[in-house]
C-alpha cells in the first residue's frame, strides 16, 4: 500500500470513529471518547484532508444535509453512453483482446451514474437514463457511502461508475420489512429505486456504494495513452475503482476463471465482466457501430444449467397471510454447490412456467448466486394451487395486485400467521420479552398455550408443561416469566408497533402516539384522511391503520392486552413545549449541530414538527444561506414562509419564553 493509500485508509478509519462518537453523544446520551480525544482525532482528520486534498463521503468535517425535491430534472449527457456488445463465449472475449492488452473488470449489476467535479468539488451526478438523457441525482450521490465530496484535482473531472447495494445490506434491509410480499426481489432493483429517491435521507439509509469504471475527462492530466493509468489516477483521487486484471487474449481464459471463482465470496452483485483496450488511442481509432463502441466488450456469465425433475411445490405461509410457492426438485450440482429448491415468488410466475409435478425443468443460479428455474421442458401445468392453507387448513384466495397474482390464507387464526405475528410482538423494539424464539413460540402455540397476545402474560398457568419442554427447564422458565413481568410496563408506541400493522415501524408508532398525545381512543377513531395529513405517515400507512382498527378481533386482542399492561408516557416537560404548533423545514449545511437529525430532535423535544417539503403549513424554513436561490427558498418566498438561519433559530430559542419563535 502506497503512502497516499495509507493516508486515505486512515481517513476512513478516523471518519468512522468520529461519527460513532458523535452518534453516541448526541443521539444516545453516552460518551465513548473524551472531548480531548475527539478533538485530537478530528484535527488529525482535518490535517489529512488538507494533505491529500480530498474529503471522503460522510466525513465529520462536512455536513451533507438531507433534502427532498419535487422531481428529478433531466439532463443530456456530454457524450452518449452506449451499450456494450456482449458474449457468453470465453473464446470470443479472448479473440477481442488478441495480442493487445486489455483491462478485464467486474460488470457490476446496479445503476450507472456519471459524476462531474468542478474545482475539486462534486458538482453534478446524473444517471445513465436512456444513454442520451439521464436524471440529475446530485443530492443523492452526496450521501453514497464512498463518493468523495472533494478531490485534489481542480480541473473539470467527469467519470462513470456503478452504484450498487451490497448483498449484506440488501439482506439487512429485507429483514427489517415484516411483510414478505413487500420485500425487495434483488439488490439491483433496490439500488435503482434508492439512487432515484426524491428524498436523499432514504438514499442514505440504503447504503449505496459507487465503483468507478471509466474516466471520461480530466482536464490537464496526461495519462500517457494508458487506461490503467486512468484507473490508478481515479484511485488516487479517492474513488473506489472496480477490480481489474490486465491481460492479453491468451490470458483471458485463466482470468475469467479467477473472476468466476471469486463470485461466491463477493458482497456485491455482478452479472459478468467488461474488457476494454489498455491502449486508449487504439481503442478510439476503432470507432463505433450504430449501437456499440468498438473499444469495449461485455462478457455475460454462461449460466450453468442442469436438468432435473420437479418433485413438489411447497407453499410457505407468512404472518401477513401471503403463501409463497417454492419449487422442490431432485438435487443437482450448480456452481459448486448442491441445490434442490428455488423460489417461484408468486402464482403468476407459477402459471407462466406451466409447472407440474414430475415435469422436467432446467435450473440455474442467477448471477451465479440465486437458484432459479430457467425453463420447463414438460409444461404440464398440473401443479395444484391449494384451496386450503397448508398450515391451518383455512380457505385461500388468489389476489391480483398490479397484474401479479399471489395466494393468501384468509383464516385470521392461522397458526403460521400467529407464529410470525408473535415473533414480532416479543421482539426487542416491541414488547421485548426474552426467551421466546420463533421455535419456542411455535411449540407454545402448537400446544394451545397461546391464542392471543394477552396469553403471553399468563404462561404461569402452564408451568409444569413448559418446564418439561425440550430445551427448557426450571431456570429457563423462571427467566421467561421474569421477562414477561418486566415487559408489562411499557409505552403505547411499543404496543402499537408490536401489533404488526403493515408499514408501521417503531418510528412511525412513536410519531402516531405523539400526534395523538398517547390517546389510543383518538388514534383508533382517526380517519384515513386525518392520518394521511400527519407528516411522515401519508395515505398508504393511514389506510393500513384504519383497516387494522376496523377489525373487531384486532380490537378485542388489544383490549385484552391492555388489561395486562401498565402504560407510561415518556417524560415531557409541557412547559418546555415552546414550539408546539410550529412546522419547520431544514435545508443546507449546519454549523451548530452535528447533523439535521440533532436539530430535528431539539425541535421535536419542544413540541415542534420537522417535515421535508415547504408547504403552506410550514412555519419556518431554516437555511444558513438565507439568500440562496435554492428551490426550497424560492418556494418559501412564494408562500410567504419566513426563512431563518440556524443562528436566528438559536437566538430566538435561547431568549425569554415569550420571545421564542413567536
Amino acid at each position: 500500500m502506497s503512502e497516499r493509500e495509507t493516508k486515505i485508509a486512515r481517513m476512513r478509519e478516523l471518519g468512522a470513529q468520529l461519527l460513532a462518537a458523535s452518534k453516541a453523544y448526541y443521539q444516545e446520551d453516552r460518551e465513548i471518547m473524551s472531548n480531548l480525544e475527539y478533538d485530537k482525532l478530528y484535527d488529525e482528520l482535518v490535517g489529512l484532508e488538507q494533505e491529500t486534498g480530498m474529503v471522503l463521503s460522510g466525513s465529520p468535517t462536512v455536513t451533507v444535509g438531507y433534502e427532498a425535491v419535487d422531481e428529478l430534472p433531466k439532463e443530456r449527457h456530454e457524450t452518449p453512453m452506449l451499450s456494450l456488445d456482449k458474449t457468453k463465449d470465453v473464446g470470443t472475449l479472448a479473440d477481442f483482446a488478441g495480442e493487445h492488452e486489455v483491462l478485464l473488470s467486474w460488470k457490476l449489476d446496479g445503476l450507472t451514474v456519471v459524476l462531474t467535479y468542478e474545482n475539486g468539488a462534486l458538482f453534478k451526478a446524473v444517471t445513465r437514463g436512456n444513454g442520451e438523457v439521464g436524471e440529475v441525482i446530485t443530492n443523492n450521490a452526496r450521501v453514497f457511502r464512498n463518493v468523495p465530496l472533494k478531490i485534489p484535482h481542480k480541473g473539470t473531472t467527469v467519470l462513470r461508475g456503478e452504484a450498487v447495494i451490497r448483498y449484506s445490506d440488501f439482506e439487512r434491509i429485507n429483514r427489517e420489512i415484516d411483510d414478505e410480499a413487500a420485500r425487495y426481489k434483488n439488490p439491483r432493483n433496490l439500488c435503482s429505486g434508492s439512487v432515484r429517491q426524491l428524498n436523499n435521507e432514504i438514499t442514505a439509509q440504503r447504503c449505496v456504494y459507487f465503483y468507478a469504471f471509466a474516466l471520461v475527462r480530466a482536464d490537464g492530466v496526461d495519462f500517457e495513452n494508458s487506461r490503467e493509468r486512468q484507473f490508478l489516477w481515479m484511485k488516487e483521487q479517492g474513488f473506489d475503482v472496480v477490480e481489474y486484471k490486465k491481460v492479453t487474449g491468451s490470458q483471458v481464459p485463466d482470468a475469467v476463471r479467477a473472476f468466476s471463482e471469486a463470485i461466491a465470496q463477493n458482497d456485491f452483485p455482478s452479472d459478468g465482466l467488461v474488457s476494454v483496450y489498455e491502449d486508449i488511442a487504439y481503442g478510439q481509432s476503432l470507432g463505433r457501430t450504430a449501437k456499440f463502441p468498438r473499444d469495449s466488450y461485455a462478457f455475460k456469465w454462461q449460466d450453468e444449467q442442469r436438468e432435473t425433475k420437479l418433485v413438489e411445490i411447497e407453499w410457505s405461509p407468512s404472518r401477513t397471510g401471503l403463501i409463497n410457492p417454492v419449487a422442490v426438485f431432485e438435487p443437482v450440482e450448480l456452481e459448486g454447490t448442491t441445490v434442490s429448491r428455488a423460489s417461484v415468488h408468486n402464482v403468476s410466475i407459477l402459471k407462466a412456467l406451466r409447472l407440474g409435478i414430475g415435469d422436467e425443468i432446467t435450473v440455474y443460479k442467477a448471477n451465479m448466486i440465486i437458484p432459479q428455474i430457467a425453463e420447463n421442458l414438460t409444461g404440464s401445468g398440473n401443479a395444484p394451487i391449494p384451496e386450503r392453507c397448508p398450515v391451518c387448513g383455512g380457505p385461500t384466495r388468489i389476489e391480483d395486485t398490479g397484474g401479479v397474482e399471489s395466494l393468501y390464507c384468509t383464516n385470521p387464526d392461522c397458526q403460521a400467521k400467529k407464529i410470525k405475528a408473535f415473533t414480532l410482538f416479543v421482539s426487542r423494539d416491541a414488547m421485548n420479552i426474552d426467551g421466546l424464539s420463533e421455535m419456542t413460540l411455535e411449540k407454545l402455540i402448537g400446544k394451545g398455550f397461546i391464542h392471543e397476545y394477552a396469553d403471553l402474560f399468563h404462561l404461569d398457568r402452564h408451568r409444569d408443561e413448559i418446564v418439561e419442554m425440550e430445551g427448557f427447564g426450571e431456570k429457563s422458565y423462571e427467566n421467561l416469566i421474569g421477562s414477561a413481568e418486566k415487559a408489562r410496563r411499557t409505552t403505547l408506541a411499543r404496543v402499537i408497533y408490536s401489533l404488526g400493522i403493515p408499514n408501521i415501524g417503531l418510528a412511525n408508532a412513536k410519531l402516531l402516539c405523539r400526534e395523538y398525545q398517547d390517546d389510543l381512543d383518538r388514534l383508533r377513531g382517526a380517519t384515513a384522511e386525518e392520518l394521511s395529513e400527519i407528516p411522515g405517515i401519508g395515505g398508504v400507512i393511514g389506510a393500513a391503520v384504519v383497516e387494522y382498527f376496523r377489525d373487531a378481533e384486532h380490537n378485542r386482542w388489544l383490549d385484552d392486552l391492555l388489561d395486562e399492561l401498565s402504560l407510561y408516557r415518556e417524560e415531557t416537560d409541557e412547559s418546555a413545549q415552546t414550539l408546539a404548533g410550529k412546522v419547520f423545514v431544514i435545508t443546507g449545511s449546519l454549523m451548530h449541530f452535528p447533523n439535521r437529525n440533532a436539530l430535528k430532535d431539539l425541535i421535536e423535544s419542544k413540541g415542534g414538527k420537522v417535515t421535508g417539503s415547504v408547504t403552506s403549513k410550514t412555519s419556518f424554513l431554516i437555511n444558513n444561506d438565507v439568500h440562496s436561490a435554492s428551490s426550497k427558498n424560492k418556494k418559501a418566498k412564494e408562500l410567504g414562509v419566513e426563512i431563518i438561519s440556524e443562528q436566528d433559530f438559536l437566538d430566538r430559542y435561547t431568549q425569554n419564553e415569550e420571545e421564542k419563535i413567536s
